[in-house]
Order: C-alpha cells, then structure tokens, then sequence
C-alpha cells in the first residue's frame, strides 16, 4: 500500500504536456503503436507476433532503425546466413558497430549475390591463380639455382682441397722481413726448412744412438719441437726437394713398446744417407747437420727462381736475368703465391691379400655371411662383370684469346709504347741486379740532399770556417729528420766529399778531421747535382 502511494506521488511530479510530446516523439512506431501503460503497470513492451510463414521466431521488441531508401544498399554488403535462433527467455546482446562502419541489417537468406560482386570475385580468383603459378616457378628456379651452386662449391672444393684464404702474415711474408729486400723464401717453403731441420735433428740423435728411426718416433718429436702438425704428406715434400737426404723403406718386426701398434705391421723406417768413412761408422755430428741444412735452403731457393724465371718470361717485353747476378726478386712478382711443393711418394706397406671385387670377397667370406649378404653381394659381383657404358666425351676448353691493350692507351703510338716499356724493363733488370753495397749507396744518395741542406745550417750557426768531423756530426744527428748513429752521418759526410770536393773538403790534422764548407755556393745547384747523380745510379 506504501509502495504504491509513492508511485502515484512520482506520476503526479511528471513534466508537462510539451515534454511528454517531445519524448513521445522520439520513440519508435512499435512504442507508439502499443498499449497505453496504467500508472501501475510494468514499463516493459510486449513483443509482436513471428510472421505466419517464417520458421523463425519473431524479432525481439527493440527499438528498430528505420533504414532511408538510400540504404538499403548498403546491406548487400552484410552476409546472407540466417542469424542463429533466439531462445524466447533468453536476453541477446548486440554487437556494437566498429568505427568507421554504419549498422547493416542481416539480409534475407534467398537473396542471391549480384552480377557484379559474381565478376569481381572471379577476377580475383584468377589473379590469386597465375600469382600462384608465378611464385611456384620463382620458387622452382630458387632450388635449380641452389642447386647448382652446391654442386660448384663441391667442384671448386674436389679442385682445390686448400682452397680456404691463407691469413695476411703468410700472404705478405715477404714484405714484412726486416733488413734489405734480398732472395727471400715465402713463407710456407719456410716452414718446410724449419721442419727438415726439427726432422734432422732427431734423426741424428736417434741415428747416433744406433736406433731404428721410424715416421712415428720422428713426428711425435717434430710436432713437440714445432708445435705444429707433421705428417707423412710434409715428408714427400722433403724427398722432392731434397732426394738424397733420406732413404725410406717399410719394414716389420720393430720393437715399438705400444699397444697400437703390433710387432708385426709395417712401419716406415727412415735412415739418413751418409758419406761413409773407412774405418768408423757415418754419425750425423753438427757440421754435417749445418750442410744438410744449407743445401736444403738453396734447393728451395732454385725452385723459386724458376716460378721466378717463368714470371719474367711471361712479362712483356720479357727480361733475361743471368742466376749469378739475380740478388732479389722482381717488384711484381708475388713470392708467397709461389705454389706448393708436390710431396714425392712414399714406400707403402705391401698388401699380399687384397680384395678388389664382390666375387673374392664371396668367395672369402661365404661360411661368414647371412642369406641375405650372400645374395647381395652376388647380385653386385653380376652387375660390376657388365661392360661399363662409355663416358661422355671431355669438353674442349675454348683458346684463350690473345691481350689486348687497356681502352686508357688507345691513341698512343706503339713506338712510344714500346719504348716506355724497354725503359721499365731494363731499370727492373739492374734493379734486380743490384748488389747490397750498391743498395746502401743508393739509400745514402737519397739522403744527401737534406744532409747538404742540415751541414750549410749547421756551418752558418756556428760561424766557423771550419769544424771537426766529430761535433759536425753530432749536431747534424740533432737535425737531421732520419734515424741515425753518429757513426752512418759520417759515412755520408764522407760521400759528400767524394761527389762534391769543390763545395765541401776533407782536412786532416794530426789526429782529428776537420770539415771545411764553401758558404757562397748556391744550395740549389747542389741539390740538384746531387739528385742527378742518385739518378744515374739508380739505373
């Protein structure tokens, strides 16, 4: 009875007409159109009758959109599958549209799709199809391509077993070696004169003993002695450069004190070859040992000088240079890329019982094996008495075209050429020719110029006419931009005199040698007739 005298005393304090029309007319018609609400009644509207055709059950009693002529469009765009049955006690939640997007009502079921969206959706499939068939032939070239790449890699790796990039301090070995550029060895023939020294060594130790050397006993001790790996392969490298060091067999019935290794099997025996000496027995003592080392280094050395001799052979015009006379190698001429020495070949061990084919095998073997190898391995033994087919024929490699001069000297005339060239050519040849006095004089002739420049400086400070060698030098040391000695500044002041005895003279007195210097001449003139004689030495 309370709860309703409140509800009334609420109904009484609603707005006006005016505000009632104006939120009538903001409802929907299915408000409108239901029945009028008693003041006690629920608020809540009773839905509308399903139509009688439709299996479906009626729309729920909510407020509807009322969809303008313009967009009903707009709901071909929305999918034509029924929406799920809706249970009659069970409340539904709409699904709010996404930004940017209008709400479009589910379209009837038996509407079918237009002409246009039919031809749209074709053409796509077929763009979907031929970009399907372009990317299975990218892909089947990918793996032809992938393919061939693997099976050249496996080729250039079969050619060259050392195909991997040697590190900068072997490539450059040679440049790097102090002191004046001589006939130096690269760095891998070397190693190879380090090892024939560590491999004499113990073969004279073991050799003075009376000891059977052998390959295992030598490359344990050279691998301590070295800490590098030496194998039999380095051991065919010294008999192809040094044939009489060495003489090699396969023997057996060594005592060798390991378990790995059996009285019986064959091990290479190694024994130096010796001068033989009436009376005593050859021993290995260190003279010997110093000439078995020294000619081994000169073998390498004249197997360079062929690699050497082929490259200037191949030059253009082509240089001759007489062995006696060669005291370095040509500037161009790359001597760690010098190839590797072929290793000779080694006594092996002899193999009296070797099986090559499946039928002596069979025939070995046949009390040893199942049913199913026995079949195997005749099967193999028929198919390997079958004649092989012929290989294809080797490809001819095409002749290699002749050099053609660089597109930068097209226009020059070839006498000019020619003679540029023979220029080059013969200042390589004394070059190569050049003694290491010859080289140091040349070094001090460069030199000269400043030093003539530091002297006349040093004679006008001191305001003297004439000084001694020793405190000329000391302060030309002081001055002078190069590194050196009291010691080497006096032998070029003595150069100077020789070349310039107008401009600078030699007076010795007693004990001490005094310098004397003509301050009026020109430092120019000097310094160019100094020039032109380091010129004319040079060549």
């Amino acid at each position: 009875m309370a709860q309703r005298r409140v509800t009334e005393f609420f109904v009484r304090r609603r707005p006006g007409p005016a505000a009632r029309r104006a939120k009538s007319a903001c409802r929907t018609p299915s408000s409108a159109a239901g029945p009028a609400l008693t003041p006690g009644s629920s608020r809540k509207r009773a839905r509308p009758p399903a139509a009688p055709g439709s299996s479906r059950p009626g729309p729920p009693a909510r407020r509807r959109l009322r969809l303008q002529d313009g967009d009903r469009a707009e709901q071909d765009c929305c999918p034509t599958s029924p929406p799920a049955p809706i249970s009659p006690g069970k409340k539904v939640k709409r699904t709010a549209p996404s930004e940017g997007q209008r709400p479009c009502l589910a379209a009837p079921k038996d509407k079918a799709l237009s002409k246009d969206t039919i031809s749209e959706l074709q053409s796509c499939l077929q763009r979907a199809r031929v970009l399907g068939a372009q990317a299975q032939a990218l892909r089947a070239s990918a793996q032809k391509d992938t393919k061939e790449t693997s099976t050249s890699e496996a080729e250039g790796s079969a050619e060259q077993p050392c195909g991997e990039k040697a590190p900068a301090y072997q490539r450059f070995h040679a440049l790097a070696q102090p002191g004046p550029p001589g006939l130096v060895l690269p760095y891998k023939y070397q190693v190879l004169a380090e090892m024939f020294r560590s491999m004499d060594t113990v073969v004279g130790m073991l050799h003075n003993r009376s000891e059977t050397v052998t390959f295992a006993k030598v490359k344990q001790a050279v691998q301590d002695m070295m800490r590098r790996r030496f194998e039999e392969r380095n051991v065919g490298q010294i008999k192809t450069v040094y044939p009489e060091s060495y003489r090699f067999r396969q023997e057996r019935n060594i005592p060798t004190f390991k378990d790995g290794v059996k009285r019986s099997d064959y091990q290479l025996t190694i024994e130096p070859v010796l001068d033989s000496e009436a009376g005593s027995a050859p021993q290995l003592t260190a003279s010997r040992l110093l000439q078995r080392r020294q000619l081994f280094s000169r073998n390498l050395v004249e197997r360079v000088k062929e690699h050497h001799r082929a490259f200037l052979a191949s030059l253009s015009p082509p240089l001759a240079v007489p062995e006696d006379q060669l005291t370095r190698w040509h500037p161009r001429f790359n001597v760690d890329g010098v190839p590797d020495i072929e290793p000779a070949e080694l006594p092996q061990p002899p193999n009296t019982e070797r099986l090559t084919t499946a039928q002596e095998v069979l025939a070995r073997a046949r009390s040893l094996m199942s049913p199913r190898m026995e079949k195997a391995l005749s099967g193999m033994a028929l198919r390997s008495a079958e004649p092989s087919s012929p290989g294809p024929p080797s490809p001819v490699l095409p002749a290699t075209p002749p050099a053609t001069p660089p597109s930068a000297l097209k226009g020059v005339s070839q006498a000019l050429l020619e003679r540029i060239r023979a220029k080059e050519a013969q200042k390589q040849l004394a070059q190569m020719t050049r003694s290491p006095e010859q080289e140091l004089r040349l070094q001090r002739l460069e030199r000269l110029p400043e030093l003539a420049r530091v002297l006349r400086g040093v004679f006008v400070s001191e305001r003297k006419p004439a000084l001694t060698m020793d405190v000329a030098c000391a302060r030309m040391v002081g001055s002078c931009r190069a590194a050196l000695s009291p010691g080497e500044m006096e032998q070029h002041v003595l150069l100077l005199a020789e070349l310039l005895p107008d401009w600078l003279s030699l007076h010795r007195i007693r004990t001490d040698t005094y310098i004397k210097l003509d301050k009026a001449t020109d430092l120019t003139s000097i310094a160019a007739r100094l020039a032109h004689q380091a010129r004319a030495e040079g060549l």
